[in-house]
């Protein structure tokens, strides 16, 4: 069974993510096209890398991830074709592969000359359509990779934040934010316990299992589904309610002489 999944900024009413569908239609009427988002924020590559790297792997061997998340299109960014641990990403070369480089135990890329695609000719504006489409259709329908394009060793990589340790001290940051408005750190949820509190701003939090853990309203931290520590309001946006995003400081600290650790489901407002 040949499988595509569609990844974008396109949102769902102005039509473009069912362009980019019809061409994968048209070209393989038997495929299979899942829809992974197209809520992506526009033009927003480190949202799409992260949402990206949540889902890749699942998907059996042979699946093509088409993602179009392309703030660069019509420049001469380039087109990267990859195959990770028998997957393979089709996208632009902006850093969108990045959580897939860093993961695959095995990969290789190709950047195809630009353009490719429609017969009815090329927009300089749809690459979505007229470029990355036609590629995935190619790869799905069982293309070499090789057959692609040139053998590239240096995609386009994003940059993340390493965090910190010092003895019991770990100092990260929010390098992402999800659409339930949780706070995503570069600190490895293995690095915290239940012992520790969790500084964000002026709040002093403890570490919970679940988010279920506290009362509704209550902010917590919690170890999340990628494996990294998340600040997190259940039933709000931990976002909204704090006042934080990309880029504010983290502190997990295990200094309970000078820090009380709050109980789960307590905040602690230090001054």
């Amino acid at each position: 069974m040949r499988r595509v999944t569609v990844l974008t900024d396109f949102g769902v009413k102005d039509g473009f993510a069912a362009a980019v569908k019809g061409v994968l239609a048209s070209q393989l009427p038997d495929v299979v096209v899942d829809d992974a988002g197209h809520g992506i924020p526009p033009g927003d590559v480190h949202a799409a890398m992260w949402a990206l790297g949540r889902y890749w792997r699942l998907y059996p061997a042979g699946t093509v991830h088409l993602v179009v998340v392309d703030p660069g299109v019509g420049t001469s960014r380039r087109v990267l074709v990859v195959e990770a641990d028998g997957r393979f990403v089709v996208a632009p070369d902006n850093g969108i592969v990045t959580r897939v480089l860093d993961e695959a135990a095995e990969w290789k890329a190709v950047a195809p000359p630009a353009p490719l695609g429609a017969d009815r000719g090329m927009s300089a504006t749809f690459h979505g359509r007229d470029v990355f489409a036609p590629l995935a259709a190619r790869l799905a329908a069982g293309e070499e990779l090789s057959a692609l394009g040139s053998v590239t060793d240096d995609p386009v990589r994003l940059v993340e934040p390493k965090p910190i340790r010092q003895r019991s001290d770990i100092v990260g940051q929010v390098i992402a934010t999800d659409r339930f408005g949780n706070l995503i750190t570069n600190v490895p949820g293995e690095w915290v316990s239940s012992e520790d509190a969790i500084r964000i701003g002026e709040r002093t939090l403890a570490l919970s299992p679940t988010y279920g853990s506290v009362a509704v309203g209550e902010a917590t931290a919690v170890v999340n589904s990628d494996g990294r520590l998340e600040i997190a309001v259940r039933g709000g946006s931990a976002a909204s309610r704090l006042g934080a995003g990309v880029g504010v400081r983290v502190e997990v600290s295990r200094d309970l002489e000078t820090r009380r650790r709050p109980r789960p489901g307590e905040t602690l407002h230090v001054e």
